[in-house]
């Protein structure tokens, strides 16, 4: 459940109104805290999240979830208790507004570094000035968007919005290592974000991608992938372009997958897979090409990931978005949650038409709750 509850801010202090959030409902995942602590920066409004990730096997803060509520927090210049690897609740006060500038964040791990990225994105956008994020991390992993499908999925839909973001891999980052590094540019939006119209998935022919190994060219696992990759979508009368890459720079060995394609409507798919051993080239090709072929032949317009990354953006935005989506996940019935609670963006979802009526999102809005007198 999620509602605004009377807390005091510090002891002595008046109370303020703060949104609470129990973190163990719907998916039950880090991302109803990483979108909850994104939110309450935009806005302004306290924050408690509470039995965080608490259905998880590994349940409370990880590392890579700490390191989001504290990059909020400091672009923000805001407070935060309860801020600990392995916390079940944290209390989040965000600062009068979101700062820019040049940052540095370090996992420590292999959690994903792409997923804190997406959760300063949106704060980026509203920034007062332009943002540089250098983060390291984990890029490729199970239950993680990559760095390729965030390169060339979900970053190229935010710029159609209006929006100027460039994403560049430094160093690829693998599990159980992590060290990958990326860098973010974002440059802040003068007005509202357009909203998004992708109703019609159209014709697909061209396949893009991008095979990635490290320290394993003898093995010949990029071209292997790549090779597959062209003759499955060769079969689906596909044609597929895909770019091998052999890396010496990670620190260890690895391996990742992505594909791409755009249609001449503008809808726009991917899939991606890392590897993982034990898991051949040609397994990881073939995982990828059929959930590839899955989100095409649905009759979506994006694929089942940009399916819930981009409901935070499209509440921002100004004016009603439509977005054909292959399948409705956990995470699209979280993310839907989250934005009508917290920003008061009105959803609809029917025939896997999801439309969204954005709030019309400007810089420095914030709107700070006043405190009160009593509780």
């Amino acid at each position: 459940m999620i509602h605004k509850i009377y807390r005091p801010y510090q002891a002595g202090e008046d109370p303020v109104l703060m949104i609470t959030i129990d973190g163990s409902t719907h998916s039950g995942s880090g991302t109803i805290l990483r979108y909850g602590v994104a939110l309450s920066s935009l806005t302004g409004e306290p924050l408690r999240v509470f039995k965080i990730r608490a259905r998880r096997d590994k349940p409370g803060l990880r590392p890579q979830h700490l390191q989001a509520v504290r990059a909020c927090a400091r672009l923000s210049n805001g407070q935060l208790q309860g801020d600990e690897v392995g916390s079940g609740d944290i209390v989040y006060h965000p600062g009068p507004s979101i700062s820019g500038g040049s940052f540095e964040w370090d996992i420590g791990t292999a959690g994903s570094a792409t997923m804190l990225a997406f959760t300063l994105i949106p704060l980026a956008l509203f920034a007062e000035k332009v943002c540089r994020f250098t983060i390291t991390g984990g890029l490729f992993q199970d239950f993680a968007p990559t760095c390729f499908h965030m390169q060339h999925a979900l970053i190229p839909l935010v710029r159609r919005m209006g929006c100027e973001i460039t994403l560049k891999m430094l160093r690829p980052g693998y599990v159980p290592k992590g060290q990958g590094r990326i860098q973010l540019d974002v440059r802040p939006v003068t007005s509202t974000l357009d909203p998004l119209r992708m109703t019609e998935p159209g014709a697909f022919s061209l396949v893009r991608g991008k095979a990635l190994s490290s320290h394993l060219a003898s093995q010949r696992v990029s071209e292997r992938m790549a090779e597959r990759c062209v003759a499955l979508l060769d079969k689906a009368g596909l044609e597929g372009a895909i770019q091998t890459i052999d890396d010496d720079s990670a620190a260890q060995r690895g391996a990742a997958l992505c594909l791409w394609t755009e249609s001449d409507t503008g809808a726009l798919i991917g899939a991606d897979q890392a590897g993982k051993r034990g898991r051949r080239s040609e397994s990881i090709a073939g995982n990828v090409v059929r959930n590839l072929l899955e989100d095409i032949r649905s009759g979506g317009a994006v694929d089942r990931h940009l399916a819930d990354q981009l409901i935070l953006f499209a509440a921002l935005a100004e004016g009603t978005n439509g977005i054909r989506i292959p399948v409705v996940t956990d995470h699209v019935a979280s993310n839907r949650w989250l934005v009508e609670r917290i920003l008061g963006a009105r959803t609809s979802l029917k025939d896997h038409l999801l439309e969204i009526e954005g709030v019309g999102f400007r810089p420095g809005q914030g709107h700070r709750i006043s405190r009160v007198n009593e509780v």
